[in-house]
């Protein structure tokens, strides 16, 4: 195969981290993203070590940006009730902001070409992708790769099934300045959500939360709705009373869908949240976007390469590999939110979590990775 190409469409942490690695195999780069960089983005900003291995070999030096070292996790439910433990391989606290703007430096550095602009259609015809942007510019590649996020006007365009259906979730997400201790990260059930919290560089909290709809538009905006329903849970009112917004206002996002994706569709192979999205309070989804461009990229070389000799081979092959790595994540992550959704099932799981506190690490380990091995 000659023409050793790819198009990225979406520039966050999955479409940067792919540009890095296909680039530093040789493969010609173009990446495509609606937004300037750097921006704040609705994330939980927690990352599993499980990545660091595949971070070094991609010569991202992530301990440069001087992030948090995360080893321990505090879970409770809407009552307060909570419980401690470590995370069996830990983590660190980096914001999107600052983790973003890192990967696209890096990703330019490698020669990858970035262009700021919207994705108007993408046609697949005789093993060729034809990509046409809003502002008219047109590109042929043999490769494509979904990278925007977890709802996007390219999902409508291709009439995903997820995006037929109303999603009753909201996201919000502000830092704050305050006291924290840097090493946990919490995770907080509220009546109709769950909230995050954990430090980030330069001492920043990062507070992310997922709510209801249906129960978050019953208020008149997010201050009155934090007080009145988020801070039922006495330990997000001890965390919102010593904290200070950083953040002009909140940062949020409707629609977001937690139901099935496929992760190849129309032969274009989504990675990050554009193939599947794990619930927050998992706490692992930046290490999944991170994890799934790895593999993608590494089948797609393998594509180029010839190892892997077709294009049903290539999308089998990627299916396989997103489905063995993520299903049984988000199966869990599934699970814990119909289970943290209804109060008395959920007061019965602290209990035995308190009862049984391997369980708990059984669990953390069924929503996280090992660490990425590089062949």
């Amino acid at each position: 195969m000659e023409q050793k190409e790819v198009v990225i469409i979406g520039g966050g942490l999955a479409g940067l981290t792919a540009a890095i690695h296909l680039s530093k195999v040789g493969i010609k780069v173009i990446l495509i993203e609606k937004n300037s960089f750097p921006k704040h983005k609705v994330c939980g900003e927690y990352i599993s070590n499980e990545i660091l291995p595949y971070l070094n070999w991609l010569d991202v030096d992530i301990l440069s940006l001087k992030p948090t070292h995360i080893d321990k996790l505090q879970f409770s439910i809407s009552n307060g009730k909570t419980i401690n433990t470590t995370l069996p391989l830990g983590g660190f606290g980096i914001s999107r902001y600052t983790l973003d703007a890192f990967l696209y430096d890096k990703a330019i550095a490698n020669g990858c070409e970035v262009i700021q602009d919207n994705v108007e259609a993408i046609d697949f015809t005789d093993f060729i992708f034809t990509v046409k942007t809003l502002r008219g510019s047109v590109y042929k590649t043999p490769a494509v790769l979904g990278a925007f996020g977890k709802r996007s006007n390219i999902d409508q365009k291709m009439n995903r099934g997820f995006i037929q259906k109303k999603s009753h979730w909201l996201a919000v997400k502000a830092h704050y300045s305050g006291s924290f201790d840097d090493t946990v990260v919490g995770l907080h059930n509220f009546k109709g959500g769950y909230c995050g919290v954990s430090k980030v560089e330069e001492g920043k909290i990062n507070i992310c939360y997922l709510a209801d709809y249906k129960t978050f538009k019953q208020y008149k905006n997010i201050e009155d709705y934090q007080q009145q329903v988020v801070q039922k849970n006495p330990v997000l009112k001890a965390i919102f009373k010593e904290c200070i917004p950083v953040f002009e206002k909140p940062l949020t996002i409707s629609q977001i869908s937690f139901d099935k994706k496929q992760p190849v569709e129309n032969h274009i192979l989504m990675i990050g949240d554009s193939a599947g999205l794990i619930h927050p309070l998992c706490g692992n989804g930046m290490a999944m976007a991170i994890h799934s461009a790895k593999i993608a990229s590494e089948l797609l070389y393998h594509y180029y390469s010839g190892t892997v000799k077709s294009r049903p081979e290539l999308e089998d092959a990627y299916n396989s590999k997103w489905k063995s790595q993520f299903g049984q994540r988000l199966k869990t992550g599934r699970m814990l939110s119909d289970l943290l959704q209804k109060p008395n099932l959920s007061k019965i799981l602290m209990r035995i979590f308190i009862m049984f506190p391997a369980l708990l690490q059984i669990i953390i380990k069924k929503t996280h990775g090992k660490p990425i091995t590089i062949s």
